[in-house]
């Protein structure tokens, strides 16, 4: 059986080594054989040079350099009966193919993969990777739960019988993030099943400062109206959540200013206790949530959670929301910003 791998890339000097040795570590079954296809995006930094030195990989030029367009390109190149995505940013058990496989056989599913487990370094990546695993923070998404196996809405990265990309059109390539929240969507309005298993094992590496951090989320938060957009339907409630806490806060900030000018005192002052009470119970929401990551984590990346949880959720809400402005205002070329778009470490 022929298995292939499909990687988007973009300059990753710093990873790829590291990841080309945990791909090449896997452990598989004697007749399986694996093509890795890495989709590069014109990189700069050297990583092409480095791919090329492994007879393993066949690169593949990705000019658009997003991952929608890396993950079609591989996809069509690919000859495997089994699609299995990976990305550098990623480190993986040296049974995470082989899991990938069985999952998909035992299960029927279309797509599978394993929880969405974060690891950071130093004492910021370490409150940022636990962050990112908090119910509070992600809206308990069953993705982000290390234990969970059964059904799902989508699954971090994914694997694939070569059939699904028969009945189903591949990537959005209009899309520079969520382009896999969106595939798993139109999946699962064709019948297909998606289902996660915590035998299939990884870990994600994340973002190693804070504006890094904001970035990504407002790209998240951005390109997820755009996925709404397109199907008419928000695949999970929690997603507006943000957007909400966000506007609220904005909304009250302008009629604290329209009520100051107007001289409407007792408006402002009836405005400005609700912010400052809704602000305060918001704080105290994620004091406590850190709680239950007492003792898995460095005392210091402990104390640092609670100011990275608001980054999570403020960066995704002004995403969302300014998407949702430029669509009902028609602002030309919104989409098309390098700050939306450039996909950045």
């Amino acid at each position: 059986m022929k298995i292939s791998v499909i990687v988007p890339c973009r300059n990753e000097e710093l990873y790829i080594r590291e990841f080309m040795h945990s791909v090449l570590s896997q452990r598989l079954e004697s007749d399986w054989e694996l093509e890795v296809l890495i989709a590069d995006g014109m990189s700069d930094d050297g990583t092409r040079e480095m791919l090329r030195q492994y007879s393993q990989v066949r690169l593949i030029d990705n000019p658009r350099g997003i991952v929608s367009t890396g993950l079609n390109s591989s996809i069509r190149a690919s000859a495997g009966e089994i699609i299995i995505r990976m990305d550098v940013h990623t480190t993986y058990a040296p049974d995470y193919i082989r899991e990938c496989v069985r999952v998909l056989k035992q299960s029927g599913a279309s797509n599978v993969g394993g929880p969405w487990v974060a690891k950071g370094r130093g004492v910021l990546g370490a409150a940022i990777a636990a962050t990112f695993q908090s119910r509070f923070c992600t809206g308990a998404g069953r993705s982000h739960n290390p234990s969970y196996e059964g059904e799902v809405d989508t699954v971090y990265l994914g694997c694939w019988p070569r059939s699904v990309f028969d009945h189903t059109s591949q990537f959005d390539e209009e899309l520079v993030r969520n382009q896999d929240d969106e595939f798993n969507l139109r999946l699962r309005r064709l019948g297909g099943r998606i289902w996660q298993s915590p035998r299939i094992q990884s870990f994600y590496s994340v973002r190693g400062s804070l504006s890094t951090l904001f970035r990504q989320y407002v790209q998240y938060g951005f390109w997820k109206v755009a996925v709404i957009r397109k199907h008419r339907t928000i695949d999970s409630w929690r997603h507006l959540c943000p957007a909400i806490l966000v506007g609220s806060i904005l909304l009250s900030l302008l009629v604290l200013t329209l009520a100051a000018m107007a001289g409407l005192s007792n408006v402002t002052f009836v405005v400005g206790i609700a912010l400052a009470a809704a602000l305060a119970v918001y704080m105290l929401a994620c004091l406590f949530s850190v709680v239950p990551f007492t003792g898995s984590i460095a005392p210091r990346a402990l104390l640092i959670m609670p100011f990275v949880i608001p980054v999570y959720h403020f960066a995704y809400g002004i995403g969302f929301i300014v998407a949702m402005l430029a669509l009902v205002t028609r602002a030309p070329n919104t989409s098309q910003s390098s700050y939306f778009t450039t996909l950045t470490r």
